[in-house]
């Protein structure tokens, strides 16, 4: 009889241990320009930026319906997306702009700097079929914390049905965001 358990127990554990689910990481980017100007002016620090909470996690959250989603256990961000969007929108402030002064990082909040961009996400949908919608509520503050101007810019960009052109669907979406800030500073408000 213990033989009998033993051998269904075996069978039992290997049927359990299949084979994993290979996990991919994938990172935001804006497209990259030749080279930036090294100009100290102006400064800009971007943040706080938020992210809705159904998006808040490291695991892609794809759109598969127009009231369903899936949370991916195998597509994942390698960094938290309230870090990599206001990354993604310094790097297109630092190109648009020609300023080398640009920060992102926490830590940089307390600088002085002569502008302060605050983003709100309002949507971060992604889908592998449709692609990715950004839709952001943004301020820009004088350091004096004068508004200088709010906007908002909603940019869909289509994704070639993989997991690594929705990441770049989502930073292309991001440029955008950030050409439309650097344009309204540009304009002088």
């Amino acid at each position: 009889m213990n033989k009998v358990l033993l051998v269904f127990l075996a069978t039992l554990l290997a049927a359990c241990g299949g084979t994993p689910v290979r996990e991919s990481f994938y990172t935001l980017s804006a497209p990259q320009a030749a080279s930036v100007p090294q100009s100290s002016r102006p400064s800009i620090f971007v943040g706080p930026v938020s992210v809705p909470e159904a998006v808040d996690r490291t695991q892609m959250v794809l759109r598969t319906g127009a009231n369903e989603v899936e949370i991916s256990e195998q597509y994942r961000w390698a960094e938290p997306l309230k870090n990599a969007i206001p990354r993604v929108i310094g790097e297109t402030l630092s190109r648009e702009l020609g300023t080398s002064r640009v920060l992102t990082s926490r830590s940089a909040a307390a600088l002085p700097v002569d502008y302060r961009v605050a983003i709100e996400i309002q949507r971060f949908d992604s889908s592998l079929q449709s692609g990715a919608t950004v839709d952001a509520l943004w301020t820009i503050t004088k350091v004096d914390g004068n508004v200088r101007r709010a906007g908002r810019t909603l940019a869909t960009e289509t994704a070639g049905g993989d997991a690594a052109s929705l990441a770049a669907a989502h930073g292309r979406a991001l440029d955008r965001v950030g050409r439309d800030i650097a344009a309204t500073l540009k304009s002088g408000g």
